[in-house]
């Protein structure tokens, strides 16, 4: 039992049919709180305590999974190769969207850091909390936080706003879709673009041009940010 649970294989199995369950509920329900990978970690997290098996065994199969994201968000670049054309037309307005974008988003979590009185370590990894895993875990540790609580603010952000972003697309009435896959891309990366994706193709390829730029941007100016609030937390 021992040699099936460490197995690679055991790990890409068991998250294979979790998420395929996700997917299961949420075509079945049509929620769109229902995300199939937020009930996958659910049905995971559930499984290895039920059966008391330890993260670091099923990690053998997570470790394949993990590596295989950065080729499949390079993929995400073929809805932007389709439009292509769109983004030359609109270059400046799609640039200065991400930059703010980008910006903004890391100001709100050093400002709601220093509300809530979390420590400078933990805001440095919850920073870049709005890009891509792997460019996230590595500025985290540039910064001096930690790469698996970035991690887990990404995943989470990822999830929720890809969630929450159709419904307030909905609410405030925005209809624009480079607008609204800007929007999508430069909240919640990777999740939101599948999600963005799902909306239209337009929607998807400016997500997927948002995420390339937004970890660009991220990794010049975070540290320049960090420097400049860093008094806060001493």
């Amino acid at each position: 039992m021992k040699e099936i649970v460490t197995s690679p294989v055991f790990g890409v199995l068991i998250s294979i049919i979790a998420y395929e369950i996700g997917s299961l509920i949420k075509q079945k329900f049509k929620l769109s709180i229902l995300n199939p990978l937020l009930i996958a970690i659910i049905l995971l997290i559930a499984f290895l305590l039920k059966f008391n098996i330890k993260f670091q065994d099923y990690n053998n199969g997570g470790q394949v999974i993990s590596f295989f994201l950065a080729p499949a968000t390079v993929c995400l670049a073929l809805p932007l190769y389709k439009k292509f054309s769109l983004f030359k037309k609109n270059a400046v307005p799609i640039l200065v969207g991400i930059l703010c974008g980008a910006v903004s988003g890391m100001t709100c979590v050093i400002l709601l850091s220093k509300l809530f009185g979390l420590s400078g370590i933990i805001t440095k990894s919850l920073m870049p909390k709005s890009i891509t895993t792997p460019i996230g875990m590595a500025l985290a540790k540039q910064l001096g936080g930690i790469p698996s609580i970035a991690v887990v603010a990404i995943i989470i952000t990822g999830i929720l706003g890809s969630i929450v972003g159709p419904f307030l697309y909905k609410m405030l009435k925005i209809d624009d879709k480079v607008a609204m896959g800007i929007a999508m891309g430069c909240s919640s990366h990777a999740v939101g673009t599948a999600k963005a994706i799902e909306i239209g193709e337009t929607e998807g390829a400016m997500s997927s041009l948002t995420i390339a730029i937004s970890g660009i941007v991220t990794v010049i100016i975070a540290p320049i940010l960090w420097n400049l609030f860093s008094s806060f937390f001493k």
